[in-house]
Parts: C-alpha cells; sequence; structure tokens
C-alpha cells in the first residue's frame, strides 16, 4: 500500500483520554496518529522497536531513559530500541508516531488500555 486515505483509516476512541488512527506501514516502518486530551498518560513503558514522535500540536513532558523534556508543536522526539520511556500531555495534544520495525497495534491498545508495559531489562 502506497497511500493513506483519512476517511478508510477510522479514528479508534480507546478512552482514558487516547483516540488512535493507524495510518499505515510497510515490512519495516509503520506510522500512527494519536489524538490525546490533557494530561493523558502513555505510561512508562520500552518496546524492540526504534520509535520517532512528531508533535503536530498542543506539548507532551516526554521522559526518555533518564532525560525529560518540554516538547511543543513542531518538537519530535527520537527513542531507540528497548529504551523506557513515557508521554505525559499538556493540552490537547496531536502526535504522529513511527516505528521501525512495525509495533504490533494490539500491543499497543492493550498498553494504552492500561495493560501492564513491556518489562524493564
Amino acid at each position: 500500500m502506497f497511500f493513506s486515505f483519512a476517511d478508510k483509516n477510522p479514528l479508534q476512541d480507546l478512552g482514558k483520554g487516547l483516540k488512535l488512527k493507524v495510518l499505515g506501514g510497510m515490512q519495516n516502518l509503520d506510522a500512527i496518529h494519536w489524538n490525546l486530551d490533557d494530561k493523558t498518560v502513555l505510561k512508562g513503558h520500552q518496546h524492540p522497536q526504534e520509535q520517532f514522535g512528531y508533535v503536530i500540536s498542543g506539548s507532551l513532558e516526554a521522559t526518555v531513559g533518564n532525560d525529560t523534556a518540554i516538547l511543543k508543536a513542531g518538537d519530535s522526539y527520537f527513542i531507540p530500541a528497548n529504551t523506557w520511556h513515557q508521554l505525559v500531555t499538556i493540552g490537547q495534544t496531536e502526535v504522529i508516531d513511527m516505528f521501525a520495525p512495525p509495533r504490533d497495534i494490539n500491543e499497543i491498545i492493550r498498553l494504552a488500555e492500561g495493560g501492564d508495559p513491556e518489562p524493564v531489562h
């Protein structure tokens, strides 16, 4: 699939201030669009994928390993594989996340719904 059309990718309301739209992916990369309410917590976790995030609007407090920063619209973050991280939104926030290799969408939904994060090694 070379294109992703907004009207063919439904927004999934996961509750707890999280709305997710899978934009698509390929063998080595996938992309997700988040709509997040104020003070939404994507609790600390880690995964074997590298992750890139771009803040479209709003802002968030991002902790990656031992480093914490406040990111606003236009800022981005890079998370190495197997690195603990946590995100907390400040205001209504939209973010694009990309994972390489692709991340199992069911694992993302399970974590977003309050499931246990993957263990820290």
